[in-house]
């Protein structure tokens, strides 16, 4: 199985090579990785659980690092057994270079499977080993990267929590802050010395026109407000609630049970 591929890693490229040679994070990157022990300088120890179609194995091997060239490029090599599963070797070339202020990674893999895994078909394989490597690419990619400056946020003026906007205003328009009690109360007196200062004139008495100066005023008719119309009287408000202490309904129903009485016995009564 050969597969070849790049990633632009936005990290400087001293950060992407520490991290490469970190067993922590190499372990959190690997889809599947239980443990991976660094035994010397260029050897580690890992165990791993993957899944390739139908079938589960769990994986211990062995990983070592040669070519060593900081912070440019190294190969990584390995090979592991998975029980009846089958085993699992090959290695892979790592070439690191800039690219602006960030990194490009590009890697040469070839490796080599044996066992019930390897009657599972080539195509499975190829398309198992390409997710688990484009999700290793994703998490170490999410782990090393710099990230972004925040933009300076623009501090708001500080607004009184007790201040609430009128009825039917915009919420988010800005709200001004509540006057003093001082500057209140002088706002109340001189409105009221504005309107003690305003004549009052009655409805009935007369007043007076301005004219030209030095003739006299002209008096003009007092209003007089038209009268309201009487309120209607029913007859019904004339007959009280309940004559003879018994409510007017009685006396409906006693007229009425009268009137029925007659029309069926009137032949009896009146021969």
């Amino acid at each position: 199985m050969d597969m070849t591929g790049e990633r632009r890693i936005p990290a400087p490229r001293q950060k992407v090579w520490d991290a490469l040679n970190d067993p922590e994070v190499l372990k959190a990157c690997i889809p599947g990785c239980e443990s991976l022990e660094k035994t010397s300088d260029t050897d580690l120890k890992a165990t791993a659980a993957v899944k390739i179609g139908p079938i589960s194995a769990r994986f211990n091997g062995k990983v070592q690092l040669t070519d060593l060239n900081p912070p440019d490029s190294y190969r990584i090599s390995g090979e592991g057994q998975g029980g009846v599963a089958g085993f699992a070797k090959g290695g892979a070339n790592v070439r690191l270079s800039d690219d602006g202020a960030a990194t490009l990674l590009q890697y040469d893999v070839k490796a080599q499977v044996g066992g019930k895994i390897a009657q599972l078909g080539a195509r499975l394989i190829d398309a198992t080993s390409k997710q688990m490597a484009d999700m290793f690419f994703d998490r170490f990619t999410a782990a090393v990267a710099v990230p972004a400056p925040d933009a300076p946020a623009t501090a708001a003026a500080p607004v009184p929590a007790n201040v609430l906007p009128p009825a039917g205003a915009d919420p988010l328009a800005p709200v001004e802050a509540p006057q003093p009690a001082v500057d209140r109360a002088r706002a109340r007196d001189a409105a009221a010395n504005a309107a003690a200062a305003v004549p009052q004139t009655p409805l009935s008495q007369s007043v007076a026109t301005p004219t030209a100066p030095g003739e006299a005023p002209e008096l003009q008719p007092p209003l007089h407000l038209p009268n309201a119309a009487p309120a209607a009287i029913s007859i019904f408000s004339l007959i009280p609630k309940e004559p003879f202490g018994f409510p007017r309904i009685a006396f409906v129903g006693a007229a009425l049970y009268l009137v029925i009485f007659v029309m069926i016995f009137k032949s009896y009564v009146f021969g």
